[in-house]
């Protein structure tokens, strides 16, 4: 008589094991070293260890492994490069992560009609170079978008230095392929076609941080590239001027494809980073402008800027003399939160956004942020539309320093919620901002939206302890408008 033996349970735990015979023995990771790199993401303050990590290659096993987790009521969530900046994919609760770095392949583009078509592990600059030499590219820019990848983008509604002229992630996506958390697979705009009628479940999908579904495939929006393009560098002695002169370039008329800033702090960092272009050591703020279109209205423009930047007493105002220089410029600001690591040990990110005529307001309010917590505040941003970026810079190694750095970036949020802003533009709520919420929500606002999560995720399995703070912990908020009645 002849017995089969029977197989070992992976690390003696059956559902590592069903999980493996999913996607496969070699596509999972379960020891404690392996799991190591995936307990926190850009937000590196918070860290909390998965149960596992599992790598799908392709929706079926994506929709698989999410029916298996409902079933036996386990958590998971979605990961893409790791690069975000709020704690989104923390795995707060022992979660299965599902990565999705092994779906990335560019499935197809439509030239004549403008689209592509992407898995969500694929780069996002990797769109742009695999399009580039037929004159095309895909408009969202994050700093980080070296390593992002574009579910990632979608995820978070990711921005970027061009979103001033071309939008944020949103206003480039035609189509999704989501599976559910309980492990359907639905298309949303299939074939890409924009503005079909009935609800906008692409709007809502986008930005949802990973707790309504797990992007598969998404359809983009791609853009010829611009006939011409000039970019100019000013530099101020008084941030004042430079900020006022943000605000007067926008009331010129002209939207700039780009409008950027940085602070005396920032620029300290960015020309100790690893591409330094020689800022001056003196000025107290830089503005870095990019116009694009059409070649016979660019030198206009350009002017005009210049006389903007010289009525705000701008004292060194050059616009690039070539594409290598222009390249080094923009290579100088895109580093630019890395750049602080080296005059720091360590800094928090924060992402407030503004009206632009505000932006002297805050920016005080935050100088006066700093000098009461005795931390240094850089601030880098993308001033055209008003999204701020102070880095509190700080030493986790002080006793007490992360928390005053925490308490610090809240109080810059709220700066921001105080003149009509909102706390985020570009890197979601996740964990870091769960408590600012209440800020710019009322308590009714919250529960419609968590009501809509319910909808989609009504187990709260996917991605749990996110983006919305507990009931019991978001009663001091935003106080209702006049002769609203609570229900």
């Amino acid at each position: 008589m002849f017995f089969t033996k029977k197989k070992k349970k992976i690390n003696g735990d059956s559902d590592i094991q069903n999980l493996a015979n999913i996607v496969g023995e070699k596509s999972i990771l379960y020891e404690k070293e392996d799991l190591l790199s995936y307990d926190c993401d850009g937000f590196t303050i918070h860290k909390s260890m998965p149960k596992a990590v599992v790598f799908p290659k392709d929706t079926e096993e994506v929709a698989s492994i999410v029916k298996y987790l409902t079933t036996n009521k386990l958590p998971f969530l979605a990961r893409g490069a790791g690069t975000g900046l709020s704690g989104g994919s923390i795995p707060l609760n022992g979660e299965i992560i599902i990565s999705l770095v092994k779906m990335k392949k560019l499935l197809s583009v439509d030239f004549e009609n403008r689209q592509a078509v992407v898995q969500p592990g694929f780069v996002n600059l990797k769109l742009t170079n695999s399009i580039s030499d037929k004159g095309y590219y895909y408009a969202p820019d994050p700093s980080s978008q070296y390593v992002c990848t574009i579910g990632g983008n979608v995820a978070e509604n990711a921005g970027g230095a061009h979103c001033l002229k071309y939008g944020v992630t949103t206003n480039h996506i035609l189509g999704l392929e989501v599976v559910l958390p309980n492990g359907e697979i639905i298309e949303i705009s299939e074939d890409g076609v924009p503005d079909a009628p009935g609800y906008d479940l692409l709007g809502l999908l986008t930005g949802s941080e990973g707790t309504l579904g797990i992007v598969t495939k998404i359809t983009v929006r791609i853009l010829k590239n611009p006939e011409g393009k000039q970019t100019v560098l000013a530099y101020f002695d008084d941030v004042e001027d430079g900020s006022h002169a943000v605000s007067d370039i926008i009331s010129e008329g002209i939207v700039p494809a780009a409008l950027e800033m940085m602070d005396k702090t920032a620029i300290e960092g960015v020309e100790a980073g690893t591409y330094p272009v020689g800022h001056p050591d003196d000025i107290e703020a830089l503005l870095l402008i990019e116009v694009d279109g059409i070649i016979a209205g660019i030198d206009e423009q350009i002017n005009e800027i210049l006389n903007v930047c010289k009525k705000r007493n701008v004292r060194e105002v050059k616009v690039a003399e070539s594409e290598e220089e222009r390249g080094k410029w923009w290579a100088n600001r895109k580093t630019g939160f890395g750049a602080m690591g080296a005059i720091s040990p360590d800094y928090i990110v924060q992402d407030g956004v503004i009206p632009r005529s505000k932006l002297p307001e805050v920016l005080r309010d935050i100088a006066k942020i700093s000098k009461e917590s005795g931390l240094r505040i850089a601030n880098i941003f993308h001033a055209g539309d008003g999204n701020l970026h102070p880095l509190i810079l700080f030493d986790s190694r002080n006793p007490g320093e992360t928390e005053k750095a925490l308490k610090a970036g809240s109080a810059c949020l709220k700066a921001c919620a105080d003149v009509g802003g909102s706390i985020t533009g570009e890197h979601g709520v996740g964990i870091e901002k769960i408590e600012e919420m209440r800020f710019i929500f009322t308590v009714e606002e919250l529960q419609v939206q968590t009501d809509v999560r319910d909808v989609f995720n009504p187990e709260n399995l996917l991605n749990k302890g996110k983006l919305f703070p507990t009931p019991s912990r978001c009663m001091d908020v935003k106080k209702m408008p006049k002769g609203t009645v609570a229900n």
